[in-house]
């Protein structure tokens, strides 16, 4: 189980850099809960379809699962790495609507459906470990918009990069075991 908070961990750090950026806009009144929502949302749903699609593969690909997992623990860990160490998008967003929180949620969360397919190889409950991953995201969102309100976008970059080295750590375990 320790496994499943790490990741969820990992995952949040995503939609934690990005309130960080939208809470850092101005009016952050009610957008830690909407973001808390939309992120948590769709961090808890994207994990379960990854890990109903990696069950379906997973007899086709079993003898190669764990490098699989590896891969696409690294390749979203690296990705996560890439895009902590670039700009975010949060500073060409206007104003931030239903419509871009939808789009920031579904964008931050593609992610974790890659990442539900390692789900299938740990052995664990898969609702519990995506509603623990859901309420990570939420509490992370939460916070990443009550930061970025106090102190602006110094810790964007860092939470990113911080989940990628993580979740290529998670890979690295899964393939040593």
């Amino acid at each position: 189980m320790i496994e499943v908070i790490v990741l969820a961990i990992a995952l949040s750090m995503d939609a934690f850099a990005v309130s960080i950026g939208l809470g850092s806009k101005g009016d952050a009144r009610g957008l830690g809960l909407k973001a808390g929502l939309y992120f948590g949302s769709f961090q808890a749903l994207m994990p379960f379809i990854g890990y109903l699609a990696g069950r379906g593969l997973l007899g086709w690909v079993e003898a190669w699962s764990h490098w699989i997992a590896f891969g696409l623990l690294a390749l979203i860990g690296g990705k996560m790495i890439y895009e902590g160490l670039s700009e975010g998008i949060e500073e060409d967003i206007a104003a931030i609507t239903h419509k871009v929180m939808l789009l920031l949620a579904i964008a931050t969360s593609i992610d974790a459906m890659a990442a539900g397919f390692s789900l299938t190889l740990l052995d664990v409950n898969v609702y519990l470990a995506c509603t623990i991953i859901g309420v990570t995201t939420f509490a992370f969102s939460w916070l990443g918009v009550v930061i970025g309100k106090r102190s602006g976008t110094w810790l964007e970059g860092k939470a990113e990069i911080f989940g990628g080295v993580v979740l290529i750590l998670i890979g690295i375990k899964m393939l040593v075991s």
